[in-house]
């Protein structure tokens, strides 16, 4: 696996605009941009306007992007879809188990000091190094 047209500068402005995103979300909203809380909220309360919103932004934009050829994204055709679809579970499963996801422990909770959210976002980046390694995805 590798990273396809890796530059600083386009990792900064993508991080700038998620950590400005989920900051405006905070100060005009007053919400969490945590994915999957925002995704759990859809079911039955009252204020799932936004929350369709925001998450047909997460699926709208990146074809938007990827259909325009703005941007590309490594092929996937080198995984089977039950593998694929194995993946989303476990990733599933884990948001559950950690009471959240990356994007609101590691970048809202980390951004508020969330002791919680720190101890989550350690645990996520430690799982996914011991995945890599004993998976031997990180050797091209």
């Amino acid at each position: 696996m590798t990273i396809v047209n890796f530059t600083p500068w386009t990792a900064l402005l993508g991080g700038v605009l998620i950590g400005g995103a989920a900051l405006l979300l905070l100060i005009v909203g007053g919400r969490i941009a945590g994915i999957s809380g925002i995704v759990a909220g859809i079911g039955g309360l009252p204020d799932k306007g936004w929350r369709l919103a925001f998450v047909a932004g997460l699926v709208l934009v990146p074809f938007v992007l990827f259909g325009s050829g703005l941007a590309e994204a490594p092929s996937l055709d080198a995984f089977s879809w039950p593998r694929l679809l194995l993946a989303g579970l476990l990733v599933g499963i884990g948001t559950r188990l950690g009471n959240g996801c990356t994007s609101g422990h590691g970048i809202c909770g980390m951004g508020r000091l969330s002791l919680r959210s720190m101890v989550a976002t350690l645990v996520f980046i430690a799982a996914g190094i011991a995945t890599v390694g004993l998976l031997g995805m990180g050797v091209s």
